[in-house]
């Protein structure tokens, strides 16, 4: 009976036939009274694990989410449901959070998202012990773990409504936590006994590719303008100072193209933020700053300029890109100067020496998947520990297969580069003895009379530069002295310098680049129902409605849910009601208009 009706919420409130992978485990987890910790892909329906039973239960479901945008937009899809929710938070002036407190007390509101950084204080705490709650919802439960990527310390007290709440039970959800993270969330959060649920990671709409960085925005601009020149996405770097450089850039070549980072004024974030709801075919260039509050479904490509400090950071960041589930694409380029960077950034904090440890630890994993030879899928569904022997078939791995070579006799000169100049120099200073470079300190040092000046000096200096970024991910070369990134050899050198272990390595290539660029610009983006021009018109109408309404085009319908109406060519109110993402609220708001629409396209084909 219990399954049955919440089915039927499922249908007639969020229009969606079936659930996604665990959802209905752990629904019933939380309904049967027990702490849930539920690990799910991004997109894949994390909001429905709590939205639902809060609407099955008596009382009030509790919502701990980080960021006020995310509170506001999750509040704004709930209304345009049918589901009465509210938020509090530092937005609101004295009399809104007054009402938002009258609308709970008098049962007119079912959920209700406060921040970590509120939910603890003496008023909200005082209100909260006035009003029956349900069940309490962490979301992006990673930032509780000191092990996660995205560690908050305003999440490290959320423990405290465990211990006020004791017969409440306490849902923690989040896309990306390894084991170890997994185990850590539990314990912060006191939760009892948890009933853990780790779904797929696999988000198989997404196509990986990684690259070696030349001229980024010459890369960048070819991978938009091959694969998505009319979609919105999304592009990461490292520092505020390039994401404002990219940005202009990207406008220059004739994108709609926004900066997005900390160090711009509130208002000009809070606009940007808007603009990248509202609007279609738009850029956003940010630093991670721009993260979890993303809620848009169709972001065609996530690309990265700078490496991410860790595998889980990239595959939250990916996630955001595609998740309505129709195909889109992950772009990295990366560089040995990256790894420096984030090295060195990490060196230099305060943290205590085991989070170093696990920071290193995780740095050196992201370098593996950017060097792998490997399926970068494979590569990432193991590093989460779901085991899979299968090639993926669409990553740039797959496409094109890296070519391998011989390189003993170059690591043998490299290494001994290394080894005669003391163990004590850059990458930039032992490629210019090897290339035997006049450079200055090179002869004041009096390294050009070494034996091995000058010997790689046939080879151009990216190739030593790659070589010297695999072998340090293949364990060969270390870096001793992070400020000042001096190189020196490993154990594992040995062999190759005595010639007893032979070294393959990638080989460096273009073609894989050029080549992952036009087979990702064959992808079918409109999928297979071929009226483009019913797709226009009813996108068209849901921007006339966005815009009426003031809301983001998203929130009316998603693109895949446009694209069913095309597929299925509803005639009529049961017809309409069968696309996914159309629930009862939103039928009796648009299905007469948008019926209208189809119809009248039909007559005029």
């Amino acid at each position: 009976m219990r399954n049955d009706k919440l089915h039927l919420i499922l249908k007639e409130t969020f229009g969606y036939q079936t659930f996604r992978f665990d959802q209905l485990e752990i629904i019933n987890s939380i309904l049967d009274g027990k702490d849930t910790l539920a690990i799910m892909p991004t997109g894949g329906g994390k909001s429905l694990c709590y939205q639902i039973p809060a609407l099955y239960s008596e009382g009030v479901c509790l919502v701990i989410s980080p960021l006020i945008s995310l509170m506001q937009d999750q509040v704004m899809n709930l209304e345009e449901f049918g589901v009465a929710s509210c938020f509090l938070n530092s937005s609101q002036s004295y009399e809104e959070k007054k009402e938002v407190q009258r609308r709970v007390r008098n049962g007119e509101a079912k959920i209700l998202y406060v921040s970590p950084e509120g939910v603890l204080s003496p008023s909200i705490m005082n209100f909260l012990d006035q009003i029956t709650i349900s069940l309490i919802a962490i979301d992006e439960a990673h930032c509780v773990s000191q092990w996660g990527h995205e560690f908050r310390k305003d999440y490290t007290r959320l423990y405290e409504l465990k211990n006020w709440f004791p017969e409440v039970p306490l849902i923690a959800l989040t896309a990306t936590a390894d084991e170890k993270t997994r185990r850590d969330i539990s314990h912060q959060l006191s939760l009892k006994d948890p009933q853990t649920f780790v779904s797929s990671f696999d988000r198989p709409n997404i196509k990986y590719m990684i690259h070696e960085r030349g001229d980024e925005i010459k890369q960048l601009n070819e991978f938009i303008s091959a694969s998505h020149s009319d979609d919105t996405g999304i592009v990461y770097c490292l520092s505020r100072k390039k994401v404002e450089k990219v940005a202009k850039e990207l406008s220059n070549l004739g994108y709609h193209a926004i900066p997005y980072h900390a160090g711009l004024s509130p208002q000009t974030r809070e606009r940007n933020q808007e603009l990248f709801n509202r609007e279609e075919q738009i850029i956003v260039v940010a630093t991670i700053a721009f993260g979890m509050g993303i809620d848009r479904p169709d972001v065609r490509f996530v690309a990265h300029l700078d490496l991410p400090k860790s595998v889980e950071s990239y595959y939250q960041e990916t996630g955001r890109a595609g998740r309505d589930g129709k195909e889109s694409s992950a772009w990295m380029i990366y560089g040995l100067q990256d790894v420096v960077k984030i090295s060195q950034m990490l060196e230099t904090t305060e943290a205590h020496e085991n989070y170093k440890k696990v920071a290193r630890h995780k740095l050196d994993s992201m370098l593996s998947l950017c060097e792998t030879i490997q399926c970068r899928r494979h590569y990432l569904l193991n590093y989460f520990g779901e085991q899979t022997g299968q090639h993926c078939g669409s990553c740039d791995s797959c496409l094109e297969p890296a070519e391998t070579w011989d390189a003993s006799i170059d690591a043998q000169k490299l290494l001994s580069t290394i080894y005669r100049t003391g163990q004590n120099f850059g990458s930039n200073y032992i490629i210019d003895v090897l290339r035997g470079s006049k450079n200055t300190k090179v002869i004041e040092r009096r390294h050009d009379r070494l034996s091995v000046y000058g010997i790689g000096k046939d080879l151009p200096k990216n190739h030593w530069n790659h070589m010297i970024r695999q072998m340090i991910h293949l364990g060969y070369i270390g870096i001793k002295n992070w400020e000042y990134r001096n190189l020196c050899l490993l154990e594992k050198s040995r062999g190759v310098l005595a010639g007893t272990s032979p070294i393959y390595l990638r080989r460096q290539s273009d073609k894989r680049a050029r080549l992952g660029l036009q087979k990702a610009s064959t992808k079918n983006k409109h999928m297979d129902h071929e009226r483009h021009e019913l797709f226009e018109e009813l996108r068209s109408l849901r921007g006339e409605i966005a815009e009426e309404k003031k809301v983001p085009p998203y929130i009316v319908f998603n693109d895949k849910t446009l694209h069913e109406m095309c597929v299925f060519l509803p005639r009529n109110a049961s017809d309409f009601l069968m696309i996914n993402g159309v629930g009862q609220k939103k039928y009796e708001q648009y299905g007469a208009l948008f019926l209208r629409k189809i119809a009248d396209h039909q007559i005029h084909v």
